[in-house]
């Protein structure tokens, strides 16, 4: 009969032991040793170890409860071998429902949980495990796309020197080629000049006596007449007025009509003199007796052709200098340490989101174009907005189209580990804020070995 109550002492004290320790993690048993008293873990109160996990809350922190749903504040351990282990709130204890994947948290409950860590840490190990060869991998790829960053870096430098340089020698034409423009322009204006004023030279050659008979001959008869005279001769003080049929004659020496060898001699003298009459629209005539001057005619080709050398080499100019422009400013972003990012540059990545299809050109801008066609801008390229430990984390685009409700569109796009890159995933948690995943090698980072998930049985 003795030996049937000792047996029944020490059954009665394990299950009492058991009761005790539910609940804790192993860092927080040292506070639970069997002893006479026990104290509250923020010091509040002092209480008979018996108090231990008796379903009634003595401790205003719950750490007396460890193992029951007693304190509101109180933590339950879920001790999950071979899976994670993590707290629940002491209130989940013996609810009916399975929080726990030992079940160590409905041991006095109706419920019928099963022990599922074992298949849970498996699964969890393959993630662990396959996301740790995409860093490996991703990694890999991102060393080569540092050093294609680090080639194309000084490539990019290069091709700066090499358009500074042809900058600097168009510089040197575009100054001789104006230098030369001028000088066509005055002999062009120096030779009108000296026909207008009827300089010997000219007015001696026949072509321009010829040309200056053509302009007075409408109808191209051979001869001048009055009613010619009169349509296309002027007085210098009276422009407005015509002249009249006697003045007309006295012009044509007193007679009706003057041929080419009359008018050499006579009228052609009084013309290129320009002191009484002269051509009617001045503006107009020249330029028409000009025509047909092979003085003028050589000059007016000379300068024309300056004129289209000059703007050749200013078209050029300006060519290299906005190549000059575009390539400072994309030189001046920030590519990372190591130019890694560079890459990126020029790229543009596509996701079709229902009917919306989103553009990412990194350094660029974000669009947003729907079924119709209709594209509208998300941001222009901002900054780097990524954390104190990882500021290459995160890509802000900022200033898009205006918003209906105020303000103008944004993106904000974080950048995660990949073996590709993509552009994976756009929403928009409130209005006209839209935020992105965006996946690439470079995102990559090193980081220590994680802890594996323990698997103890």
């Amino acid at each position: 009969m003795r030996l049937h109550v000792v047996v029944a002492a020490m059954l009665w004290c394990g299950f009492a032991e058991a009761r005790k320790m539910r609940g804790i993690s192993s860092s927080y048993k040292r506070f639970y040793r069997e002893r006479k008293s026990f104290l509250c873990i923020d010091g509040s109160n002092i209480i008979p170890f018996e108090q231990v996990n008796d379903d009634y809350c003595d401790c205003e922190d719950g750490s007396d409860e460890p193992g029951t749903s007693a304190c509101p504040r109180g933590r339950f351990y879920c001790t999950n071998l071979g899976f994670r282990p993590h707290y629940i709130p002491s209130s989940r204890v013996n609810d009916g429902i399975c929080d726990c994947c030992d079940a160590s948290d409905e041991y006095n409950s109706h419920a019928r949980c099963q022990n599922t860590c074992w298949n849970l840490g498996q699964r969890e190990r393959a993630y662990v495990e396959g996301q740790m060869r995409t860093l490996d991998e991703g990694l890999r790829l991102k060393q080569q796309l540092i050093e294609e960053g680090v080639l194309l870096w000084r490539e990019k430098q290069a091709q700066l020197r090499e358009l500074q340089q042809v900058a600097e020698d168009l510089q040197i034409k575009l100054e001789e080629h104006r230098r030369r423009k001028h000088e066509a322009d005055r002999l062009k204006e120096q030779t009108l000049k000296a026909l207008g004023a009827g300089d010997s030279g000219l007015k001696n050659q026949n072509g321009t006596v010829t040309s200056m008979f053509q302009l007075l001959d409408t109808n191209k008869d051979g001869s001048i007449t009055v009613d010619e005279v009169q349509a296309k001769v002027a007085l210098i003080r009276d422009e407005e007025r015509i002249l009249s049929e006697d003045e007309a004659e006295a012009l044509l020496g007193g007679d009706f009509h003057m041929d080419l060898t009359e008018f050499q001699h006579t009228l052609w003298d009084i013309l290129t003199k320009g002191d009484s009459v002269k051509i009617k629209n001045t503006h107009s005539a020249p330029d028409s007796i000009a025509g047909e001057d092979p003085h003028v005619k050589a000059a007016d080709s000379a300068a024309k052709w300056e004129a289209t050398n000059l703007k050749q080499v200013e078209e050029a100019y300006d060519t290299v200098n906005l190549e000059i422009s575009d390539l400072r400013r994309k030189l001046a972003i920030d590519y990372g340490t190591d130019w890694e990012f560079l890459f990126l540059n020029s790229q543009c990545y596509k996701l079709r989101v229902y009917e919306y299809t989103y553009t990412l050109c990194p350094f660029n801008q974000v669009t947003q174009e729907d079924t119709a066609g209709t594209e509208v801008s998300l941001g222009k390229w901002g900054m780097w907005a990524g954390t104190q430990q990882n500021q290459y984390s995160q890509m802000v685009y900022e200033n898009g189209e205006p918003c209906w409700q105020g303000g103008s569109r944004s993106a904000t796009v974080t950048l995660t580990c990949g073996t590709e890159t993509a552009l994976r995933s756009v929403k928009e948690p409130s209005k006209c804020q839209y935020i992105m995943d965006f996946q690439t090698p470079v995102a990559c980072q090193p980081v220590l070995k994680q802890r594996g998930i323990h698997s103890e049985l």
